[in-house]
């Protein structure tokens, strides 16, 4: 007797929801989380130049300004990652357990942009600073 789902190496026949769904479905969950990741790490630059500013003043330009805007567009790529890890997981057969726990990708996602950062200002910054 023949299965409805007899490929199971087919994983988008084996998801109920068409790949156009599992992108809103993504969508949904990780953009309105997009701006809490933002500010953490804005918040993590301005912890660094308030409890150093006066080391950091001499780096305040406009040339630097450029190149923050740069970082916190790459930061942004590195979140839409997730998206691929997240579509990837919603065509398993355990769709449901993950997406109950997808938040946990997003908050090892978000420390580990935490981490990525503190390490890339007292590495690639600090000691430069005159």
């Amino acid at each position: 007797m023949e299965t409805a789902h007899a490929n199971p190496s087919n994983d988008f026949q084996n998801s109920s929801a068409s790949p156009r769904q599992l992108l809103i479905d993504a969508a949904r969950f990780w953009e309105p989380r997009r701006i809490p990741y933002n500010l953490a790490l804005l918040a993590i630059v301005f912890i660094w130049l308030v409890a150093t500013w006066p080391h950091f003043r001499p780096a305040l330009t406009l040339a630097t300004l450029g190149i923050l805007t740069v970082l916190g567009l790459i930061a942004n790529v590195f979140y839409s990652v997730a998206y691929l890890i997240d579509i990837a997981l919603q065509t398993a057969s355990f769709r449901s357990a993950w997406r109950r726990r997808r938040w946990v990708l997003w908050l090892a996602g978000v420390i580990f942009a935490i981490v990525l950062t503190n390490y890339w200002i007292v590495d690639e910054i600090y000691p430069y600073v005159h």
